[in-house]
């Protein structure tokens, strides 16, 4: 079953077939991604590539995608001229990229949807994640932020080839 993420006045949800689960969206909403920082979440139905974890603070996912250990020196490319730009390169790097070895626990469970990869165009947008929420939901940059318990719960449901759709 794919993962839908929907918005309506009340607020953002993901559903994965246990149920529509609050999720935080980019501030501008979900719309058509228009460039780097915009702040939107891009709508569209995107292939879920691999998964990334803390392992040194939680214990690893269950789940059909490839699975990683997020290394201290992970990042990803957010600067639209470089070569790497969204993919994941090693820090310190050359040109703008975030960090995905981050002191609070957004990220300790990060699944890269792919979202302008396959081909990458320079400036459309990068690092389009399904991560952790702060606990008061509020926006994201773009990402889809869930509780922990939810992104376990949806991780452990994927069959393979399931997409999120974000509407």
């Amino acid at each position: 079953m794919d993962l839908v993420v929907s918005h309506s006045s009340e607020g953002a949800t993901l559903d994965w077939g246990a149920g529509p689960r609050r999720c935080a969206i980019g501030p501008a909403g979900i719309g058509s991604k228009r460039k780097e920082g915009d702040g939107i979440t891009p709508s569209g139905t995107f292939p879920l590539r691999e998964v990334f974890y803390r392992a040194d603070r939680i214990a690893m996912p269950v789940t059909v995608l490839p699975l990683w250990k997020t290394e201290a020196d992970d990042g990803w490319c957010d600067a639209p001229e470089d070569q790497n730009y969204n993919r994941l390169v090693k820090l310190p790097y050359t040109a703008s990229a975030e960090t995905l070895w981050r002191a609070d626990a957004l990220y300790d469970i990060v699944v890269v949807i792919g979202f302008n990869d396959d081909p990458v165009y320079a400036g459309k947008g990068s690092a389009i994640f399904l991560h952790l929420a702060k606990p008061d939901f509020s926006p994201t940059a773009g990402c889809i932020a869930l509780t922990l318990e939810d992104l376990r719960a949806a991780l452990e449901q994927l069959q393979p080839g399931d997409k999120i759709k974000i509407t």
